[in-house]
């Protein structure tokens, strides 16, 4: 027990040395590219930084795998090197007990990682999105799913509309049984519209047959001077990718909503298979730390007069590199429909942990 706590706090120091400096670097990264575009030149550093943090947890959180990697051989490379490692092999301690410990470190890490961290980044991808929307264009727009329809909303400096719609097509284009509500800044309602139909193209919404009330006009009552059109045209800012990325971007929704958020999706009619995939890759995150965790090991653990350290040490970063792009593929793959969604969730994780375990079988015990 004392051998495992100790590997265990060793490795659970390494993962947080290495998730700390990559957060630093995402943080950096994101700073100066948001220096670099002009439009965020105006706000002041501060601002910019503040954008660049609320961005970072996102970034960080995509490299949770190759800072397990990373940790995972920096760890056993320090045991090798001190002989530590090799006083556990002189005393009986099979490699698979010195294994165990920052192998269920990396699961635990991961289950944390998806529960706690997992909300965290989402929400503070929200606010970065929300807050980038006004510094580009002064206008925010928002996509909601209720049970008996949707919502949508978008504003400008002269105010806001509130759009709900009984059903729309796939690409949120055309609605049917929609009704418009008309705000000032301050939340005041001018008017509402109810149409037949709504469709977006050329930047506005072109309404069918129905109905316009002015509202909160003095010595006026609204269904005394409503009136009735063939055809209205909305001005407005947002186009297809917008209100589609605004609510389909699965990185934006917390773990824990995301059930919820697909049985919307299907009883509005649109496709799931994104939010699945990335459902399915959240829940196989902590399998995939393991298999990381086992692929540093398979490359740092061999003993040093041996020979080859450096280039076992490039092997695991190379290795590890590669997982991590195969998952990233897998998954837009899974996103797109060419494989299962379990494939593409799981086959990776499953795949880096089998392959190590097989190397490490293969060196350990020929």
């Amino acid at each position: 027990m004392t051998l495992f706590l100790y590997i265990s706090r060793l490795f659970s120091r390494r993962f947080a040395t290495f998730f700390g400096a990559m957060f630093l670097l995402t943080l950096l990264i994101h700073a100066t590219n948001l220096f670099g575009q002009t439009e965020y030149q105006k706000i002041g550093a501060l601002n910019v930084m503040r954008l660049a943090l609320l961005e970072s947890p996102n970034g960080v959180y995509q490299m949770l795998s190759i800072i397990a990697v990373l940790a995972s051989l920096s760890m056993f490379h320090n045991l090798n090197k001190s002989g530590e490692l090799v006083a556990t092999r002189a005393a009986g301690i099979s490699v698979y007990r010195v294994l165990a410990p920052p192998v269920i470190s990396a699961l635990l890490i991961g289950a944390i990682g998806v529960m706690a961290f997992n909300p965290l980044s989402a929400a503070s991808l929200r606010k970065f999105e929300t807050e980038t929307g006004r510094y580009k264009s002064g206008s925010v727009s928002a996509f909601s799913l209720a049970r008996k329809g949707l919502w949508l909303r978008q504003g400008s400096d002269n105010g806001q509309t509130v759009i709900f719609a009984e059903r729309a097509n796939f690409e949120v284009t055309h609605l049917k049984g929609v009704t418009f509500w008309d705000l000032t800044n301050k939340g005041i309602a001018r008017r509402r519209i109810e149409a037949s139909y709504a469709e977006l193209y050329d930047g506005a919404w072109h309404l069918g047959p129905g109905k316009l009330w002015e509202i909160n006009k003095p010595g006026q009552v609204p269904d005394r001077t409503a009136v009735r059109f063939d055809s209205m045209t909305i001005a407005s800012e947002l186009t297809a990718n917008q209100i589609l990325n605004s609510f389909g971007d699965p990185t934006t929704i917390s773990i824990w909503e995301t059930p919820s958020f697909i049985r919307k999706l299907e009883r509005s009619g649109f496709s799931t298979t994104r939010h699945r995939v990335h459902f399915q890759s959240q829940l196989a995150l902590p399998f995939l730390l393991a298999g990381m965790v086992m692929i540093g090991a398979a490359f740092s653990m061999r003993h040093r007069r041996a020979g080859g350290g450096k280039t076992m040490i490039l092997g695991a970063v190379l290795a590890g590199l590669a997982v991590y792009i195969v998952q990233n593929f897998a998954t837009i793959l899974g996103a797109k429909g060419s494989i299962s969604v379990f494939a593409a969730a799981w086959g990776t994780p499953v795949a880096a942990i089998l392959l190590a375990a097989g190397l490490i079988l293969h060196l350990e015990d020929g």
